[in-house]
């Protein structure tokens, strides 16, 4: 499952034990920078730096750049347990992160298109969906550029918080 599909440098594959701690680091240093959340402190912050449990009940992959793991990304399937919106014929990704140090390197592009060519290969599945805040302008621009369209009729808040999710889909 190694690609290198936007950078040569840049590989995808399923991420490893050893990885989690770097995936840790990364997710929740890419919320913090981003402006997502202002502190450690938010409960959202614990769910993103539970590698250990989201590689348990979700497919995980990490991008290396040059043998360093500069980003992560969980998918998901309808039904499963860190599935949010994907309904039957959709695989979903989620947690879709990248080490602010190498953001707008195209690592985050390299991890997209590489879910897009793994769903193309899954029997039954037809599209690929996401979640993004609304304020994720820049996730939103990528997601965009590589064909994904809103679908605000699945647009959806989080239970008990003032953050609106906007959902993406990408018909294969």
């Amino acid at each position: 499952m190694t690609t290198a599909p936007t950078d040569a440098r840049i590989t995808v594959r399923p991420v490893r034990p050893e990885d989690y701690d770097d995936v840790r680091r990364i997710t929740r240093g890419a919320y913090l920078e981003a402006g997502y959340f202002t502190d450690e402190a938010h409960p959202y912050m614990a769910v993103l730096a539970d590698i250990e449990h989201r590689a348990e009940h979700a497919e995980v992959w990490v991008a290396e750049r040059d043998g360093v793991v500069v980003g992560s990304v969980a998918l998901t399937f309808a039904g499963q347990r860190y599935t949010d919106i994907a309904v039957e014929g959709e695989l979903e990704f989620r947690m879709l992160a990248v080490d602010p140090a190498v953001q707008r390197g195209g690592v985050g592009r390299a991890m997209v298109e590489r879910i897009i060519e793994h769903a193309r290969t899954l029997p039954g599945i037809e599209a690929v969906s996401l979640t993004s805040g609304s304020d994720m302008v820049r996730a939103h621009r990528l997601y965009e550029s590589m064909g994904f369209v809103r679908v605000p009729g699945r647009d959806w808040e989080v239970p008990n918080e003032d953050i609106l999710l906007w959902v993406f889909r990408l018909p294969l």
